[in-house]
């Protein structure tokens, strides 16, 4: 007798900074979250897919829940992420190993009674004291009734096999919903402007990335060569300042490495042109937010 095939989605959430996208491009096989030491680095619901013999795996990436700030932009990623909480199949719940906050029960509260919730439990390769791991497991069981609780570690890959099995059992018998080759079903000109974000994150200051985003003007595609025109947009002409840098070096480097990681993502050649623009209050501004792609 033949195995059913199952496709589900899953939704990955937790706070900022638990590892939910590095988790997700984990178990994707390839970058199409960007990941940063900072928290919030996630603003969008990214959808990653992956396929196998017998499962299609549909995880949506959410943006870490906000429960500290005010604000438009973080009111528009709460509500990402309270959707694809009603609209998935196998809610992903990410906490990292020995640490259990009030924002953790914050999310907690939120998840749904009526589908299976698999708490992941990351970066158990960080836990100084192994042995401390069950007791904490046995204290999170008590907090909610997962299906499961899984600890791995999304950067070294340890666990995800076995929470892919395990995941694959609550998805419903269906047929796949996207070909076997795709792996997300955001655009090029999308991952183009997160990979741009991801390298500003990573070279600017604490504050700074948070009051960036990227507005892609042009995406030209001529064979294997791809002329992307990116507009990085700031609140304040300071950060303007901050962003280009000492001679524009600032502005170079970022460039420089978000070109080559669209280079190795697309599989071809990428002329990448960037500028600075000043638009103040974006940020808290809905509208503005939804003309930026903002959900």
């Amino acid at each position: 007798m033949t195995e059913p095939f199952r496709t589900g989605t899953l939704a990955i959430v937790g706070q900022p900074n638990v590892g939910k996208s590095t988790l997700l491009n984990r178990l994707v096989g390839q970058k199409i979250s960007i990941t940063s030491r900072k928290p919030q680095t996630t603003r969008h619901r990214i959808t990653g897919i992956l396929t196998t013999p017998h499962c299609q795996y549909v995880f949506v990436d959410t943006p870490g829940f906000q429960t500290r700030h005010a604000g438009a932009l973080n009111r528009v990623m709460n509500r990402s992420v309270t959707q694809a909480l009603a609209e998935v199949d196998v809610v992903v719940c990410v906490v990292e190993a020995g640490h259990c906050t009030e924002a953790d029960r914050a999310i907690f509260k939120l998840l749904p009674r009526e589908r299976p919730v698999l708490l992941v439990i990351n970066k158990v390769d960080r836990l100084a004291d192994k042995s401390q791991l069950l007791p904490f497991m046995a204290r999170l069981a008590q907090e909610y009734p997962f299906a499961e609780i899984l600890p791995l570690s999304a950067l070294q890959g340890s666990g995800s096999e076995q929470m892919l099995e395990v995941a694959a059992k609550y998805l419903p018998e269906a047929p796949p919903l996207f070909g076997e080759d795709e792996i997300t079903d955001r655009s090029e000109r999308f991952l183009a402007a997160e990979l741009l974000r991801e390298k500003l994150f990573r070279n600017l200051g604490e504050e700074l990335p948070y009051s960036i985003t990227i507005e892609i003007e042009r995406f030209e595609q001529e064979g294997e060569l791809r002329r992307i025109f990116a507009a990085i947009i700031v609140d304040k002409p300071a950060h303007k300042a901050m962003v280009i840098g000492k001679g524009g070096g600032k502005l170079k480097t970022v460039s420089s490495d978000a070109r080559i990681s669209m280079e190795k993502l697309f599989g071809g050649k990428v002329y990448l042109e960037t500028w600075v623009k000043v638009k103040g209050g974006w940020a808290d501004d809905e509208r503005a937010l939804k003309s930026l792609g903002y959900e």
